[in-house]
């Protein structure tokens, strides 16, 4: 079969492409290191949470959201400070996203069938300004079905097209190099590996049984980052966010290792933003592991006790969900790579969530019957395995023995009950009044003013040292892995630029190895659902402009 373009990565953004590049009758060959199981890439594994503005369910909350709030929102967490070279096209790419974001993205997914669970999450509610990081209102949009659901459209697209002798896929390629004849990209090189049985998300075998060449008109990478690849994370960490940490659990699985980045940068495209990254700050280990060192991050509200290693409260506005990278920072410069939540079992039951489609049954599966149940007293039944069976949970009835307990389970006795107690009966008595000076407190007020938040998000103000609150649980954090947010820089049609600026004839990027788009969309902070959204609009992007080229 003679190709139109050799698609590189088998995630959500090459199978967007794939599927556009299909309906206008392009012949595609879509190439994939990863067995066939792991089709959909990181996609598959999230929580299907989607940036959306003005949406009909934002509406039906009682929330006012709007274009221009949105992209007040993104500008002040953004930050752009390169805006004449590394951030040009990523800003460009952001207002086009938000523009999407507002306009036609909900109804493209849903005349595909993609359906939102009705109440709106609040992510990265920020805690500064007006003009500074965060949602203003809540925007994370969870797709009925969560990432499985999300990645199911476009697979079917992309099987009825292989049906039609349109699209050839490969499992088991990895590409090596990228061919260039005269200047202009011409196809790819690389290594068949042997056939694995590995399932989705586990390491697979690297035996290489021959290798292979192919040529098309255009190449597109949709490659994924390198948040399976710690060495790789280390060597880019920013000063700002202090030390790396010596420490860290993975959010993804290890083959999404960054290595399509280098191949690309030889073949002449230019990496722009680096140094930034984003990495979650609630990480737990998972007692049931699927690849090696596998974190889940933990979605709280905004109740639970946050403290450094040695039992020091956090400043404002470092809480639960306000300000992931704000956290980050104050967490590297305490000087160790966890921290604690203490809480109750009142705030656990209705606060915590765990991000990932395995750590939702209920919303992965479309049961109705199970959502309701979330309603019911107790943890969801994943958060209740995590506290059975998770290595990073202490339960105690007295804060004698939690703290106890803590100390234990690091084995570094870093942390004394008195000092911690003093904390913790600080914040109690600021709950005697409807006002505070303590801007947690008052922070939990507020979300409870958004009716989503109290239906299901936020519990009611109660002290934490109140017995029927209990029993007592504290939760060591670790830093999970997980986003590129710097990468190949691209133009708005998805083609990839060299260190002068200009196009590389036949080569094209989109997601997360573009930085979501134009190297770096987000700048360096997110306001999340905007990573599986950037894959989402980048693929169309591109397959659509790679279309209409050719």
């Amino acid at each position: 079969m003679k190709y139109d373009v050799i698609v590189v990565g088998a995630g959500l953004a090459g199978l967007v492409a794939v599927s556009e590049l299909a309906s206008s009758g392009k012949k595609v060959l879509l190439l994939d290191q990863e067995p066939q199981a792991s089709l959909g890439g990181q996609a598959w594994w999230s929580f299907g949470g989607l940036f959306l503005v003005d949406s009909p369910e934002q509406r039906r909350m009682g929330i006012k959201d709007s274009r221009e709030l949105a992209w007040q929102d993104w500008l002040g967490s953004a930050g752009y400070d390169r805006e004449e070279d590394e951030d040009y096209w990523g800003k460009k790419w952001a207002e086009a996203y938000v523009d999407f974001a507002a306009g036609e993205k909900r109804q493209w997914l849903y005349d595909m069938g993609v359906r939102f669970f009705p109440v709106v999450g609040w992510a990265e509610r920020g805690g500064y300004t007006a003009e500074g990081h965060g949602n203003s209102v809540p925007r994370f949009h969870i797709v009925w079905g969560t990432g499985p659901g999300l990645v199911k459209p476009f697979e079917e697209r992309m099987r009825e097209a292989m049906v039609k002798g349109l699209v050839d896929y490969r499992p088991r390629h990895r590409v090596n190099e990228i061919l260039k004849e005269n200047e202009k990209v011409v196809g790819v090189r690389g290594d068949i590996l042997i056939a694995s049985s590995a399932a989705r998300g586990e390491a697979s075998s690297r035996e290489v049984i021959k290798d292979f060449k192919f040529h098309s008109q255009a190449v597109l990478v949709t490659s994924g980052g390198l948040g399976g690849n710690h060495e790789l994370i280390r060597k880019n960490w920013p000063a700002r966010l202090g030390e790396a940490p010596k420490h860290m659990i993975s959010g993804v699985p290890e083959h999404v290792d960054g290595r399509m980045l280098a191949i690309t940068e030889k073949a002449g495209g230019r990496i722009v933003n680096r140094d930034r990254m984003w990495h979650y700050t609630e990480g737990i280990k998972n007692w049931d592991p699927v690849w090696p060192n596998h974190g889940i991050r933990i979605l709280p509200g905004p109740s639970s006790l946050w403290l450094d290693a040695k039992g020091n409260r956090f400043p404002a506005p470092n809480f639960p969900g306000f300000d992931t990278l704000g956290t980050l920072e104050a967490i590297m410069k305490s000087g160790y790579d966890y921290s604690w939540f203490i809480l109750t079992q009142k705030i656990i039951e209705k606060e915590f969530a765990l991000s990932g489609s395995e750590q939702n049954p209920d919303l992965t599966e479309k049961s109705i019957k199970k959502v309701l149940a979330r309603v019911l007293p107790g943890p969801t039944a994943p958060v209740k395995a995590f506290m059975d069976k998770g290595e990073d949970f202490v339960i105690a009835k007295t804060l004698e023995d939690l703290v106890d307990g803590m100390n234990i389970l690091t084995g570094e006795n870093l942390l004394q009950v008195e000092a911690v107690k003093r904390q913790i009966l600080a914040r109690d008595r600021e709950i005697d009044n409807k006002f505070t000076k303590d801007l947690q407190i008052t922070a939990m007020r507020g979300a409870r003013n958004y009716l989503g938040d109290k239906l299901i998000r936020v519990a009611p103000l109660h002290k934490i040292l109140d017995p029927k609150m209990g029993p007592l649980i504290a939760v060591r954090l670790n830093i999970v892995s997980r986003k590129t947010l710097g990468g190949l820089q691209t133009d708005l049609s998805g083609r990839v630029l060299d260190a002068s600026g200009n196009p590389i004839p036949g080569l094209y990027a989109a997601g997360e190895v573009s930085g979501f788009g134009g190297g770096g969309i987000h700048g360096y902070r997110s306001l999340e659902g905007t990573f599986v959204g950037g894959c989402l609009f980048t693929g169309r992007q591109a397959g659509r402009a790679l279309a209409k080229e050719l």
